[in-house]
């Protein structure tokens, strides 16, 4: 009897157990699930309706989220709003209605970030989010622009001295809220400098290549006026590692470029390279995570196992940006230099680790091959090399740009 008896205990044991276990396999699923499907959440549309004394934005989303609001609008008129684990990479902008003059969209890290410049005295008044409901399948973020009160009342009631243009001009702001611009923001980073001079070849040192390199690109990118261009440096100076990947995440980079001169044991291999991310080297990057990233914080707490996998669904849509433009300089690059056999490469360098930024580092050829550094040591081919990679920047925006129609 005994002997039975603890039998039958150890069998509920085991299936208490297995119970927790399955328990706790369903939790995490669940929990990937979840985020998988924040992850992927996106903007569908932006609607305006409203008049002068108060005006409602409407945000088509496909799924929840968290907003932050960064500013709203009182001090100069922008106002600034951040939805957490929503992409925006496509990019909209648009005219406005009402208090809202112009708007525009894009991506800001994990978050879509919403810019507004708003009338004279206008605010964001309250903002919240509607879930899916009377025929509607998708969530609504609402946002409602007013007017502060006593400009309602002194439109009302205007005496008409107000139409001369002094008395007007009292009434007008000192200086113009800045205008919103949807200029890319790149970030190029001349690898090596100062006591570290990188591969050394026959004409002289890798930094001083990287350097010459990253000014031509970035005379190349502001001549069309495009872009803003941010470098890690502008002379032979160092600059470690971890404060160039913080350079990027500053400047809210949309992408992140460091150039490289390569080196071999063998002087017959030439060519360039482009790397991302490796799988192995993700987790590395949790480290630059910034302090005001609330919505990537939050999923570096709590549970080992299902923060690794929030993490991992959070960076993989900066590593998926990351693959297609490295695909898309390789194919630029084709035809104008020399380019290894394997020419899109992964690897844990630190320069790539920006959680949010999507991240390339181009070795442009080998110093230790004759050819390729007669190259890299030319202005004119070096200019040349340069234009492709300009190129592909051109093309890659190009893609993943959307005006929306108003």
């Amino acid at each position: 009897m005994l002997s039975g008896a603890k039998k039958a205990i150890g069998t509920l044991r085991g299936r208490a157990v297995l119970a927790c276990a399955v328990a706790a396999a369903g939790f995490v699923a669940v929990a990937a699930s979840h985020a998988a499907t924040a992850a992927a959440a996106g903007i569908l549309k932006v609607r305006m309706g409203g008049d002068a004394v108060q005006t409602r934005v409407v945000i088509d989303l496909d799924h929840a989220t968290t907003g932050k609001l960064v500013a709203d609008g009182a001090a100069d008129g922008r106002a600034i709003l951040l939805l957490g684990d929503v992409s925006a990479a496509d990019g909209q902008q648009g005219v406005g209605q009402g208090l809202v003059k112009r708007w525009v969209v894009d991506q800001a890290g994990g978050a879509a970030r919403l810019q507004m410049e708003l009338a004279p005295a206008a605010r964001i008044k309250r903002r919240f989010l509607l879930p899916p409901a009377d025929g509607i399948d998708h969530y609504r973020y609402v946002v409602d622009v007013a007017a502060a009160p006593s400009d309602v009342k002194l439109t009302k009631a205007a005496p008409p001295a107000l139409a001369t243009p002094a008395l007007r001009t009292a009434f007008l702001p000192a200086k113009p809220p800045p205008m919103l611009s949807m200029k890319r923001t790149i970030v190029i980073d001349a690898g090596h400098g100062g006591h570290d001079p990188g591969a050394r070849g026959a004409q002289g040192f890798e930094k001083d290549i990287n350097l010459a390199a990253a000014l031509a690109l970035k005379a190349r990118l502001e001549r069309g006026g495009r872009y803003k261009v941010v470098l890690t440096r502008d002379a032979d100076v160092y600059i470690p590692l971890a404060d160039r990947v913080r350079v990027a995440q500053r400047a809210g980079a949309d992408l992140f470029i460091s150039l490289h001169s390569d080196s071999g044991p063998a002087a017959d291999v030439h060519g360039a390279s482009v790397y991302t991310l490796s799988d192995k080297a993700s987790l590395r990057a949790a480290k630059f995570v910034r302090r005001e990233d609330w919505f990537m914080k939050a999923s570096l707490t709590g549970d080992r196992g299902v923060r690794d996998i929030l993490f991992d669904l959070t960076q993989r849509a900066t590593k998926n940006r990351s693959a297609s433009f490295a695909e898309t300089l390789v194919g630029r690059i084709e035809g104008r230099a020399p380019l290894l056999r394997r020419s899109h490469r992964d690897a844990g360098f630190m320069v790539l680790l920006a959680p949010e930024v999507p991240a390339v580092l181009l070795e442009m050829g080998f110093l230790s091959n004759a050819t390729d550094e007669a190259m890299l040591s030319d202005p004119a081919q070096r200019g040349r090399l340069m234009g492709a990679v300009a190129d592909s920047i051109d093309d890659y925006f190009a893609e993943t740009t959307r005006l929306a129609a108003r």
